[in-house]
């Protein structure tokens, strides 16, 4: 589910003018990676897994490069090392490189605080969280935060998060991230090779405007603006279980 507050901080840097737009290519904040072709790789295309980011989403692979990121002490160097396997903005391939790509703009935007800094000052606080949180890191020391993944938080706290979502980026009257942010990463857009149930690190389930953010372990927050409506599951797996349609049905059935 970190991938979904990465996207939210990358709204917020925008809102800040931190960054200027998500058509930037990458490379003004990544410039290590224009030997190795990125020129054209935008924001954007991070957002919409489109970067064509030649990555191996396989955790059970020691020698991939998903393996490398989760357990690895070197994410910027890993970083260092990725390419690209075809044209940028053709076609939607999830891989967790894009996200952690985009936790690096992120940091080098923000000249000098860090990306658990900033989630602090810009979303912990504000929403009043009720248990302390952590962002896991490479290693101790000058650590960098693993963007992909692994936020650890209670259940309570993710359902603010959703429900800072279902209120268009408003908190108790004070608006938290742009309301047209919100609509951005939650409305389906197949341009440039975007896909219909994926937007802005968001799984879109059906195109009736209901959103969830997905950890690989079963992990969800799931909002329906139509019905008011938010769930947090929490696990170690996802089990037999169509979580989407799961939810959907809790929705259809809940008391009125």
């Amino acid at each position: 589910m970190a991938k979904a507050i990465t996207s939210i901080l990358i709204g917020c840097a925008i809102d800040d003018a931190l960054i200027p737009s998500v058509e930037e290519p990458i490379t003004k904040y990544i410039p290590e990676l224009k030997k190795n072709g990125f020129d054209k790789v935008t924001i954007k295309h991070l957002l919409q897994m489109t970067s064509a980011l030649d990555f191996s989403e396989s955790y059970s692979n020691p020698f991939g490069e998903a393996a490398g990121f989760y357990y690895g002490k070197n994410l910027k160097r890993e970083i260092s090392k990725l390419k690209l396997k075809g044209i940028p903005g053709q076609n939607f391939e999830y891989v967790s490189g894009n996200t952690q790509l985009l936790g690096l703009v992120l940091e080098r935007a923000l000249k000098g605080k860090t990306v658990t800094q900033y989630f602090q000052e810009k979303i912990w606080t504000p929403l009043e969280m009720e248990y302390d949180a952590s962002w896991s890191i490479d290693r101790k020391k000058d650590g960098t935060e693993k963007t992909f993944c692994c936020v650890n938080a209670r259940a309570r706290d993710f359902a603010k998060i959703g429900r800072l979502y279902l209120n268009k980026g408003n908190w108790n009257g004070k608006q938290i991230v742009s309301e047209k942010w919100v609509k951005e990463s939650t409305t389906i857009d197949t341009t440039d090779g975007g896909a219909d149930f994926y937007k802005y690190q968001w799984w879109l389930p059906t195109a009736t405007g209901d959103y969830m953010a997905e950890g690989i372990l079963g992990q969800y927050i799931y909002v329906n603006p139509s019905e008011n409506m938010i769930i947090v599951r929490m696990g170690k797996n996802g089990g037999d279980v169509e979580w989407s349609d799961f939810f959907r049905l809790m929705v259809k059935y809940q008391e009125k």
